[in-house]
């Protein structure tokens, strides 16, 4: 008979990324898409992000993250993986939820591209007019 597998499940979403975060008892290792956390987000800034609701409640150490995480940049997978591990968190202890919510950690964020229009040069800019 097979052991059970105690996870997390959660998804986050942000611009055109989706990241799903699976939580499993560990020593505070994160993979994502197979790859080591510090290797895939080369950027401090992402780092930081990603960890922040792992820092905040106190778990950082007794969770190993697996993620795997498509579409958009590397800003907005960071922004997906981040609200994934928040809701992940949650799921697990639903007690943990005030203080998420305190810092925005589980608020999925709206903005996304805005497509270009045709007659312009992007999505807001025009071509430059000439009167003459």
């Amino acid at each position: 008979m097979a052991a059970t597998l105690v996870q997390y499940l959660g998804t986050g979403r942000r611009k055109c990324a989706v990241a799903r975060v699976f939580l499993r008892p560990g020593k505070g290792q994160i993979t994502i898409n197979g790859r080591p956390f510090e290797e895939y987000f080369p950027t401090e800034s992402a780092r930081v992000q990603v960890r922040q609701p792992l820092l905040a409640t106190e778990t950082a150490d007794k969770f190993d993250v697996l993620v795997t995480t498509s579409g958009g940049g590397l800003s907005g997978q960071a922004g997906a993986v981040r609200l994934g591990i928040a809701r992940a968190l949650v799921e697990f202890n639903s007690e943990l939820r005030p203080k998420l919510k305190e810092l925005g950690l589980l608020t999925r964020d709206p903005r996304s591209h805005e497509r270009k229009k045709y007659g312009q040069k992007g999505a807001r800019k025009r071509f430059q007019f000439s009167k003459r």
